[in-house]
């Protein structure tokens, strides 16, 4: 099941195979077995969703964080599935490589919370992404989080648009 990612923060639910040409939404969630979710992601946090019966798969990039595509998500997943909320977060852009600009900084520090404004390699203002992922997380009650901790412009195993400037992506699938 694809969905047509643009850094919004509508869910899908889904309940059937879309193919490559899915609805608009940057998270799907599923209560159905067999019904893989796909999202894809070069710099953006790809996010794994899972309870006890149910799945949901997320693209959180600064637009989406900012909107509240992972509340969303978790709370989709919620209302279709039972259980403690479970969350993996993917390879995605570290702060030390994700220069971003004071206002719109200032805005995600608003949102989120302090943690999420951080420095680059460099001493320039960044975004970090993984805080949060972690603090939208957290502030729905997703207590258990894995984390690739892999930065995608650091290494060069994976696609990052800010670090080659082509356009790549990697697949996150999750399916029950």
């Amino acid at each position: 099941m694809w969905i047509r990612q643009v850094h919004g923060a509508a869910v899908h639910i889904a309940s059937e195979p879309t193919g490559t040409d899915g609805p608009e939404a940057d998270a799907a969630v599923t209560g159905r077995r067999g019904l893989p979710l796909a999202v894809i992601t070069a710099d953006c946090a790809p996010i794994a969703l899972a309870c006890d019966d149910a799945v949901g798969v997320v693209h959180a990039g600064h637009r989406g964080l900012e909107l509240g595509v992972i509340e969303a998500a978790v709370g989709a997943l919620r209302e279709i599935g039972h259980g403690p909320v479970r969350a993996y977060l993917g390879p995605c852009i570290q702060p030390s490589h994700y220069e971003f600009g004071a206002a719109d900084l200032a805005r995600l520090v608003t949102r989120l919370g302090p943690e999420v404004a951080a420095h680059t390699h460099d001493g320039r203002p960044a975004l970090d992404i993984p805080a949060g992922v972690r603090r939208a997380l957290a502030r729905c009650g997703v207590d258990e989080l894995a984390e690739a901790g892999v930065c995608t412009a650091g290494s060069d195993m994976y696609f990052s648009y800010r670090r080659d400037h082509v356009t790549g992506r990697q697949a996150t699938i999750i399916v029950f």
